[in-house]
C-alpha cells in the first residue's frame, strides 16, 4: 500500500527565513491558520518552540557551520542515517494530490517567489533519490540546495535528548531463520559477481539484521541493530557500537581473529565514513542501493562519498533474497499467525462481552491498550509490529488515524476499525478487522460486504508466474468501482519475518504504478512471498471499513502450460469476519464457498489452539462467527446470529475441567505409589 510521495508535513518540515527570527524574537507565536488560539499547544511549549527556532536560525547564520553564506531555509527530515522511515505513517502512500498538500520544493518556490535562496539539509538524512529529485526541481529557479555536513538540530539539541537504546543485539537461531548467515553471504556475493561489483554497501537496518541473523532494539517496533555493512569478495565489515554486541553474537559472527572472507570484522560505528572513502580507492565498481518500494536506498552523503564513475546505483540484492521466505521462515509465519489469531479472538470476544455490560469504559485508546495486552501474552511474542490503530465512527474513515489526547468513545451505531500486529521470534503479523457492537445500517453492511468481496476475489486468484502485481489490483476494487467508490491507498504490501511490517519489493497498487516490470512496485510474485490483502471503504465524517489478511504465495494445482507455472494465494491470517456486517445476498456461490472454507480453517486451526489453551469464551465466540452458510439461495442470518453457543464442546466445560483435575490427581498419586 505504499506509493512514493514526497514527505508529508509530519515527516519533514521546512524552517524558514533566517531574518524572521529577529522580528519575531520570543514573542508568543501567532494564532493558527484559522485565526484561533492553539488550544492543543500549551503556552510554555509555544515559548520552548520559539526558543528552539531562535537557536536554529542562529546556526543557519553561522558561517563556519554552514560552510558559506547564511542559509535562507533548512530542511529538517524525520529520516535517520539509514533511511529507516520508522516515523513515516503506516499509510504513507495516501494520495497527496487529493488533499492538495504541496511538496517541499513547491512550498519553498512559493515562499521565496523568485528571490535567491540557499536551502540547506543534512545529506546523511536524505535518501539519494530524493536529493536528486529536489536538485532537479530547483533547476532554472533561484533556489540552490546545499549539503550541510553538520546537523544543525544536533548542534542545538544538547539537553533532554533521548539516548540510543543500550540493549545489545541477539542471535536469531537457525531454527527460526532457516538458513545460516554464511549461506546468505554466498547468495549476496553471487549477485555481486553477476553485477560485476567489487563491493556492496548496505545501510538499511532490516537488511543487515536479516543478512546476519541478528535482531536488535534500535528502532521502535522493528527489531534491528544500528549498523553499516560493507561486503567485498574477500571481507565482511560491520560498523556498530561495540556495546551492541553480546559475546554470543561475536561468536555467531566469527569475529575473533577474523582474517577470512567468511568471518565478520567489527569496526566502530563512526569509522564507517573514513573507511568508505579509503577502501573505495581500491574498488572499480561499488554497488550503492537505490530506492525500491519501502526501501529508500542509501543516503545522498554515501553517494557523494564514492566517485560517480565507480557507482553502481541499483536496488539492494538483499531485497529479493529476503522477500522469498524459506520453508522454516514460511512455517514460522504460519505459526505466528495462528497464535496472533488466538490473541485477536480472545480480545474481540472479551470486548464484545464487556460492551454489553459496561460500554462507557471503552474508548479508542482503551481498545488499543487492551488488544496490545492480549497479543503480548502469546508465546514467542517480542512486542508490536507497529502502533495499534483503533478508529471509531468518523475516525474509522481515516486510514492512518491515531487517537489524540482525548479519544472517541466506542458506541453501538457505527464501525470500529482495529489495525494491529505483532512481532514474534518466528514471524511478523498485521491484521485489520472492522467491528460493530449494535445493529449495522444497510449502508454499513453494503460497504463491508463490498470490501469483503474485494478481499475474497484477490485471495481466490490463480495466476501465471509472469503476472505483475500492478495487474491484479482491480480484483480488490471492482465492486467499489461499480458504486463509484474507491480507497486512496494501495491494496498490498510485503511483510517481513520478525522484521519490518512493510517490506519491499511487494506492493499492489494501481495508483501511480508503471508497466515497467523492472519497477520495484511491479514485481512478479513467487512461492514464499508473503503480502497483505487490505481493501477498504471510507466515508468521510461518517464511518470506515478495512479488512486485512496476510496471504502467502503458493504453487497452484493447475498444471504447467505455455511454459508457465501457476500460483495462488493462501491466507495465513485466520480471524473471523463479522457476520452481522455481511449482506449474504451480495455474495455469489463462489464467494460463499470461499467464506465457508476460510471459516472451516479457523475452526480447525485456531480452534485447536483455543481449546489447548482453554480459551472458553473465545472458542464459543469463534464458533458463532464462523458458522457455515448455504452456498445458494437466501440465508436467514438472524437465525445464525441468534443461536447460542451451547452447541460447542464447552457446553460441558465444568465437567471437562473436573475430569482433567481427577486425571491429574490420579497421575500424581500413581507416581508417588510406584516410586
Amino acid at each position: 500500500m505504499k506509493g512514493t510521495v514526497i514527505q508529508l508535513a509530519v515527516a519533514a518540515c521546512v524552517i524558514g527565513f533566517a531574518t524572521s527570527a529577529d522580528d519575531q524574537g520570543l514573542r508568543d507565536p501567532p494564532l493558527n491558520y484559522k485565526g484561533y488560539t492553539r488550544k492543543s499547544c500549551p503556552h510554555s511549549q509555544q515559548k520552548n518552540i520559539a526558543m528552539r527556532l531562535l537557536l536554529l536560525r542562529a546556526e543557519m547564520k553561522r558561517i563556519t557551520t554552514v560552510e558559506g553564506p547564511p542559509l535562507d531555509a533548512y530542511i529538517v527530515s524525520s529520516d535517520d542515517e539509514h533511511q529507516s522511515g520508522r516515523l513515516i505513517a503506516k499509510y504513507r502512500e495516501t494520495v497527496i494530490e487529493k488533499v492538495q498538500i504541496p511538496t517541499i520544493t513547491q512550498w519553498l518556490m512559493h515562499e521565496f517567489n523568485g528571490q535567491r535562496a540557499r536551502v540547506g539539509a543534512d545529506p546523511k538524512l536524505i535518501p539519494a533519490f530524493r536529493w536528486k529529485l529536489w536538485e532537479k526541481q530547483f533547476v532554472n529557479t533561484t533556489i540552490s540546495l546545499e549539503p550541510i555536513h553538520e546537523n544543525l538540530v544536533d548542534n542545538i539539541w544538547k539537553v533532554g535528548r533521548k539516548p540510543h537504546s543500550t540493549r545489545a543485539a541477539s542471535v536469531l537461531e537457525d531454527k527460526y531463520s532457516g538458513k545460516p548467515w554464511q549461506e546468505k553471504i554466498k547468495q549476496v556475493r553471487l549477485e555481486m559477481e553477476l553485477a560485476s561489483a567489487d563491493a556492496l554497501v548496505i545501510t538499511a537496518l532490516d537488511e543487515i539484521a536479516w543478512l546476519f541473523n541478528i535482531r536488535g532494539a534500535d528502532l521502535p517496533f522493528t527489531p534491528v541493530l544500528r549498523a553499516y555493512t560493507i561486503i567485498t569478495f574477500g571481507s565482511i565489515h560491520l560498523y556498530t557500537p561495540r556495546n551492541k554486541l553480546k559475546r554470543s553474537t561475536e561468536i555467531h559472527l566469527k569475529m575473533d581473529a577474523c582474517y577470512q572472507s567468511s568471518c565478520v570484522k567489527w569496526h566502530n560505528y563512526t569509522s564507517f565514513w573514513d573507511d568508505l572513502s579509503t577502501m573505495s580507492q581500491a574498488w572499480s565498481t561499488v554497488w550503492l542501493p537505490t530506492d525500491c518500494g519501502y526501501a529508500q536506498g542509501a543516503s545522498a552523503k554515501i553517494f557523494s562519498s564514492i566517485p560517480k564513475e565507480k557507482q553502481l546505483a541499483k536496488a539492494s540484492p538483499v531485497i529479493l533474497l529476503r522477500a522469498e521466505k524459506n520453508e522454516i521462515e514460511a512455517q514460522g509465519m504460519r505459526n505466528s499467525h495462528i497464535r496472533d489469531a488466538v490473541a485477536m479472538c480472545d480480545f474481540i470476544s472479551y470486548m464484545d462481552e464487556q460492551m454489553k455490560y459496561d460500554p462507557d469504559e471503552w474508548d479508542e485508546k482503551q481498545v488499543a491498550r487492551v488488544v496490545d495486552e492480549f497479543r503480548l501474552e502469546q508465546n514467542l511474542s517480542e512486542g508490536l509490529s507497529f502502533p495499534t490503530i483503533a478508529g471509531y465512527g468518523p475516525n474509522a474513515a481515516l486510514p492512518h488515524y491515531e487517537p489524540p489526547m482525548i479519544s472517541r468513545k466506542i458506541g453501538t451505531d457505527s464501525t470500529l476499525v482495529i489495525d494491529s500486529g505483532g512481532q514474534y521470534k518466528d514471524g511478523t503479523t498485521d491484521v485489520t478487522r472492522t467491528l460493530h457492537f449494535g445493529e449495522p445500517t444497510a449502508e454499513q453492511k453494503d460497504a463491508y460486504t463490498r470490501v469483503l468481496i474485494g478481499s475474497i476475489q484477490l485471495s481466490s486468484l490463480t495466476f501465471p508466474d509472469d503476472l505483475r502485481t500492478d495487474q491484479i489490483d482491480v480484483l480488490a476494487r471492482e465492486l467499489l468501482w461499480k458504486k463509484g467508490e474507491d480507497y486512496m491507498h494501495g491494496t498490498s504490501h510485503g511483510i517481513g519475518h520478525f522484521l519490518s511490517v512493510h517490506e519491499p519489493p511487494i506492493s499492489i497498487a494501481y495508483l501511480g504504478g508503471s508497466s515497467d516490470p523492472s519497477d520495484c512496485y511491479n514485481v512478479r510474485l513467487k512461492p514464499g512471498y508473503f503480502l497483505s490483502n487490505e481493501p477498504g471503504y471510507y466515508k468521510a465524517y461518517s464511518f470506515g471499513v478495512r479488512l486485512e489478511n496476510i496471504i502467502e504465495v503458493v504453487a497452484a494445482d493447475t498444471p504447467k502450460q505455455w511454459g508457465k507455472n501457476f500460483l495462488k494465494f493462501r491466507d495465513v491470517t485466520l480471524v473471523p469476519y463479522e457476520p452481522k456486517l455481511i449482506d449474504v445476498d451480495m455474495l455469489t456461490p463462489d464467494h460463499r464457498r470461499w467464506l465457508n472454507q476460510y471459516n472451516r480453517r479457523i475452526r480447525e486451526e485456531v480452534g485447536r489452539e483455543l481449546k489447548r489453551n482453554l480459551k472458553v469464551r473465545a472458542f464459543n465466540w469463534m464458533e458463532k462467527k464462523t458458522r457455515v452458510i448455504p452456498e445458494r439461495g437466501p440465508v436467514n442470518m438472524q437465525f445464525f446470529l441468534a443461536s447460542n453457543s451451547n452447541t460447542s464442546i464447552f457446553k460441558y466445560k465444568h465437567q471437562i475441567l473436573f475430569c482433567a483435575f481427577l486425571l491429574h490427581l490420579y497421575t500424581c498419586l500413581a507416581s508417588i505409589f510406584y516410586s
